[in-house]
């Protein structure tokens, strides 16, 4: 049976890491369920500590991963403005125009912020540059949390000798 626990981990810690790139799947979350899924085996792999700090983690990359792009926005210039166009932009761009509207939504609404703003093209279109910034950045630290909760999988299924 510990073979279906981690086969099933695996694939959610995959889907995890596709979720990083794909707007459409929440990448650490599905991570996260996967190191959950391998404590299914008849010999946990992982203790409480661990998977605790694992969960704030995961809430924490979750969170900025939304935030980033407005924060972004704002060190490029941005007014309060784009940076609430920022927001509204990728609330917009989930619920009607998924999965590239969590890609285009903050971008555009930063633009249309700063312009309402009265801010000329040119620097609206830099705080939505700020904006797509902030969105690699998040991409970039979603990624890196799923690629170490797969390392995490490896060691524990492959070297279970090196748990601590």
């Amino acid at each position: 049976m510990d073979y279906v626990w981690m086969t099933t981990s695996a694939m959610f810690l995959l889907a995890g890491l596709m979720g990083c790139f794909l707007p459409i799947l929440p990448g650490p979350p599905l991570s996260y369920v996967g190191l959950w899924v391998l404590q299914l085996k008849e010999a946990p792999p992982f203790n409480t500590k661990f998977l605790i700090i694992w969960a704030v983690v995961t809430v924490v990359v979750t969170a900025l991963d939304y935030l980033i792009p407005a924060f972004g926005t704002k060190k490029f210039g941005g007014s309060k403005k784009g940076v609430w166009g920022s927001l509204i932009g990728l609330m917009l761009g989930v619920i009607f125009f998924p999965p590239f509207g969590i890609i285009l939504g903050p971008i555009l609404g930063a633009i249309v912020g700063e312009l309402i703003d009265g801010k000329e093209m040119a620097s609206a279109v830099r705080s939505g540059m700020g904006s797509f910034i902030g969105f690699l950045l998040g991409t970039l630290l979603k990624l890196v949390a799923s690629v170490l909760m797969i390392y995490h999988f490896v060691i524990a299924v492959f070297y279970p000798d090196q748990m601590a």
